[in-house]
């Protein structure tokens, strides 16, 4: 567990040493909020007519910042690779494990502190938020955030190239994120479209966020927080496995 701390601690003190990073990782998201909120306020009326865009999009943009921050917090794992950090801490004697553990934990703290902060503009849209609906959500963007982390390490664990990494985001995290029911519900997309939100994993994330925040979302809470915990525990698993394995530039 020291292990794991120390590698979490680390993530902590590389981000608030890199100011660009906050601004990269929330700059944009709130960007994306203004923008449509505004270019579809008077076009686009989300499912029962109650919400805005502004108001709808919010929760999709909370976790369009976790997205991001998982994003540039393993991308790390390449440049630790090659600068030889991540294989000194390979020879050690600490588990696979704990690296993976540290690793994701650090991006997730990360990940929480700015989807949170953005959470604080909820009422600048109309969306009432209060201590206990705040609480909810940082629990919930804590699940959504290990998850995103976790599959942010599997990915970044075997490759070589930031340049790859890039080209995975843009070809399948971004998209995943597209059709999370974030951008656009469910209700009234094409068919095939509609199919693919409801299998995509992340759309479950996104619902749970809307329950925590009192607002419409097209399953249940339990329903929610269960396939987002159910797809955490996946994805950590698989990256501890990963990990077990040699990667191309490892000591051997």
């Amino acid at each position: 567990m020291r292990a794991a701390y120390t590698l979490a601690e680390r993530e902590l003190v590389r981000f608030f040493r890199q100011p660009n990073r906050i601004a990269g990782a929330i700059g944009q998201p709130v960007i994306f909020w203004v923008l449509f909120g505004a270019a579809f306020r008077s076009s686009f009326t989300p499912p029962g007519g109650a919400e805005t865009y502004a108001q709808f999009f919010l929760p999709g943009i909370a976790v369009l910042i976790v997205l991001f921050t998982a994003i540039f917090s393993t991308i790390s794992i390449i440049e630790d690779r090659r600068e030889g950090f991540l294989q000194g801490v390979l020879v050690a004697p600490v588990s696979r494990g704990s690296v993976v553990l540290g690793k994701v934990v650090g991006g997730t703290v990360l990940a929480v502190l700015q989807a949170a902060l953005f959470l604080c503009l909820a009422p600048l849209a109309g969306q009432p938020l209060t201590g206990a609906s705040l609480l909810a959500a940082v629990g919930v963007l804590g699940l959504v955030g290990f998850a995103l982390t976790a599959l942010g390490f599997c990915i970044a664990w075997r490759m070589d190239s930031t340049q790859g990494f890039h080209a995975i985001m843009s070809v399948f995290l971004l998209p995943m994120w597209l059709l999370s029911g974030a951008f656009f519900p469910a209700e009234g997309a094409h068919p095939a479209l509609a199919w693919i939100v409801r299998l995509n994993p992340l759309s479950y994330g996104v619902a749970a966020l809307r329950h925590a925040l009192a607002m419409e979302a097209p399953v249940s809470a339990g329903w929610a927080l269960g396939v987002s915990a159910l797809f955490a525990a996946a994805l950590f698993a698989l990256a501890r496995r990963l990990a077990a394995r040699p990667a191309p530039g490892d000591l051997r």
